[in-house]
């Protein structure tokens, strides 16, 4: 009995980024206060990428997504950074 095996691979696509947010050095609340802003300029269905290096927006942006309804599509840390995707609802 012959079996073959296929290699299966899975890619995660990355969304596309529409708009970028630089909120390196800023603390509790202007990474949420910023974003809120960028976003209402953006059309639903976009994705906005915010930087920061407070380690308190991981928590902030989980929660500021429950309450207002945009989807946090990842978060990562990268050395001191935190990158947290958002749609745009």
């Amino acid at each position: 009995m012959h079996s073959s095996r296929q290699n299966l691979e899975i890619r995660v696509e990355q969304p596309v980024i529409d708009v970028d947010l630089d909120t390196r050095g800023l603390n509790c609340p202007l990474p949420i206060l910023k974003a809120k802003k960028a976003l209402a300029q953006m059309q639903s269905g976009q994705v906005l990428r915010i930087v920061s290096t407070d380690i308190g927006s991981v928590k902030d942006f989980q929660a500021f997504a429950r309450q207002t309804g945009n989807a946090l599509v990842d978060q990562k840390t990268e050395g001191g950074e935190y990158h947290h995707l958002l749609r745009r609802r």
